[in-house]
């Protein structure tokens, strides 16, 4: 089936496929959702999935990468002001846990790509292409690893060994996508302060002692 959109629809047509499949693998499952299932959610032919993604696998991928851009974008500016390590930390941490809360389809299914629940349905290729997607999530790790590094030196941050405080802490942060979920009425400023109040319990056993 030929598809054809006018170069102003596509960025806004793609942008729905993903919210879409994020919704539908969320629901559903990467391996029972289908195509039919997100055209559906979109509210068009599938045919419109299929000129955006070739296939369901490119539609995952796509989401992915979209939810990692998405944390890089609310994440990374804030790695690099002139605050204190602890300080830049938290204000990383509120801004990873809030894109969580905002964009939960999306985060539902980067986790079912990191529990691995799709690795028996795809192929060799599409393995290999995971695996070098999966350098965004490292990438952000990183990020966040050498702030809690650049804390202990500071002394904002107790002593403590770097790599397992980052692991624990992202862990905790995602963790919540097992709990939350939004309530009808639910202001941006109301998942802020959600936000705020999870980081800082977490946070605290990071703080040196005065």
């Amino acid at each position: 089936m030929s598809v054809s959109a006018s170069p102003g629809e596509v960025p806004q047509a793609r942008e729905r496929i993903l919210d879409a499949a994020a919704e539908a693998f969320m629901a559903d499952g990467f391996v029972a959702a289908t195509i039919d299932d997100v055209a559906r959610l979109v509210g068009a032919t599938k045919g419109l999935v299929y000129y955006h993604f070739r296939s369901k696998f490119d539609l995952l991928l796509a989401v992915y990468e979209e939810a990692m851009r998405r944390t890089r974008v609310a994440v990374e500016p804030l790695a690099t002001s002139d605050a204190d390590g602890r300080t830049r930390l938290t204000a990383m941490a509120v801004a990873h846990e809030q894109n969580l809360m905002e964009h939960l389809a999306y985060h539902q299914v980067v986790h079912q790509v990191v529990r691995g629940e799709m690795s028996l349905s795809l192929k060799s290729r599409q393995r290999d292409a995971l695996l070098a997607a999966n350098q965004l999530r490292a990438d952000h790790e990183h990020l966040f690893r050498r702030v809690v590094e650049e804390g202990i030196a500071d002394g904002s941050l107790r002593a403590m060994d770097a790599a397992l405080a980052t692991r624990t802490l992202l862990s905790s942060l995602n963790s919540v996508d097992t709990w939350f979920r939004p309530r009808p009425g639910q202001s941006v400023d109301d998942l802020h302060t959600l936000a705020t109040q999870i980081v800082d319990l977490l946070i605290g056993g990071f703080a040196a002692q005065q």
